[in-house]
């Protein structure tokens, strides 16, 4: 295994002092280590593509090749800047990809990841992206830094580092300041389902948010047909909810949403709110982190998604904190001409012994439209 502290010291000896993306559950140990180390040259970004941007912006002003985390879920958000920004056919810039490579072929992982790991390689050859694997042992894991730092400062062009799971120590974070929230996150769930009408159509967002869902509506035993469960594909579940509302109009499509999926592709919100889709419900879960990957830091804390959905066109928009105020807030949702919105503040963290869905997602889709056509 490699240590976070050799890793990111390497990359200083030879330049590399910027980093940017979005974290994932295999570099969890990095992103950490650099969120209590790189001080302001560190930024968690919205989504991949803008990390890319970010740092080619930083290389225009400096010159210095800058490091851009990301799963390889998030690859596809990473083309067009790629391609059209950094490529050595535009601007040739030189960055360092760091990958972290979920449903490697020949690993089991959940199915979201498995077309992605198969992919990941063919991918960045097909984009002309010089890779290498890191190795798990110090010294061939510095050579492989060495020579894609090489390669992408001498032919400036971006180069990826893949990462497979287990590669890097575990770090343990400094502690994070206390959120003050009242409610987890599975409390939030359980109240606004039990709210909601049998014949709600519930579009749920990737991550704990989908688990904990369907979770839920084991342990009440209900059936999971009136839910969409958003496996992969972060940040789209508020426009498949609004695909459904669009074709549905009499039916109340409710979207729940997470903090940093909402930041990841926001200007949905001024397509909903341009749409003016009087059944549309939107519910954020906000606990100011991305938890299914680890926990680091979005900016959710320190923006108003109210205020933002508002200015978007939403007919109305409430925060609510405390869970005896919730069920009531919920009814607010259900019963205001839409689009809506509801941002639900909660607590970081999930149960340890969480379980996941045990329906394919084919399954879920065929039950889901189904439940749609009645």
């Amino acid at each position: 295994m490699i240590r976070c502290q050799d890793f990111v010291e390497w990359l200083s000896a030879l330049g590399v002092d910027f980093y940017t993306g979005v974290p994932d559950s295999l570099l969890k140990p990095v992103c950490f280590y650099l969120a209590d180390h790189a001080g302001d040259k560190h930024v968690v970004a919205a989504n991949e593509g803008g990390g890319v941007a970010l740092a080619c912006g930083y290389h225009l002003a400096t010159g210095k090749v800058p490091l851009v985390y990301l799963q390889n879920s998030g690859q596809g958000n990473t083309i067009n800047p790629l391609l059209s920004l950094a490529d050595r056919d535009v601007y040739s810039i030189p960055l360092f990809l760091l990958i972290g490579w979920r449903g490697e072929p020949g690993t089991k992982d959940e199915p979201q990841h498995v077309k992605q790991g198969k992919v990941t390689v063919s991918l960045l050859d097909a984009m002309d992206i010089p890779h290498r694997v890191l190795l798990p042992e110090p010294e061939g894991a510095r050579r492989c830094v060495d020579d894609l730092l090489e390669i992408a400062k001498t032919e400036r062009r971006p180069v990826a580092l893949m990462v497979r799971k287990d590669t890097f120590e575990p770090y343990k974070p400094s502690d994070p300041p206390a959120d003050n929230f009242q409610m987890t996150r599975e409390q939030a769930i359980e109240t606004i389902v039990a709210a909601l009408s049998e014949t709600d159509a519930v579009v749920s967002t990737t991550g704990k948010i989908s688990r904990e869902l369907y979770d839920y509506r084991d342990r009440i035993g209900q059936g999971h047909q009136g839910e969409f469960l958003t496996v992969g594909s972060m940040g789209h579940a508020s426009q498949i909810a609004m695909g459904i509302a669009l074709a549905q109009p009499k039916r109340q499509v409710f979207c729940l949403d997470g903090d940093g999926a909402m930041l990841m592709h926001m200007g949905g919100a001024a397509i909903v709110g341009a749409a003016g889709l009087a059944n549309f419900k939107h519910v954020i879960l906000n606990n100011g982190v991305h938890d299914s990957v680890g926990g680091m830091a979005t900016a959710g804390l320190q923006v108003s998604f109210t205020e933002i959905v508002k200015a978007c066109g939403y007919t109305e928009a409430w925060r609510v904190e405390r869970r005896e105020d919730l069920a009531e807030r919920v009814g607010q949702l259900r019963s205001q001409r839409g689009p809506a919105m509801l941002e639900v503040m909660v607590q970081r963290g999930a149960r340890a012994d969480l379980g996941r869905p045990k329906t394919s997602p084919i399954e879920n889709k065929t039950a889901f439209t189904d439940f749609l056509s009645r």
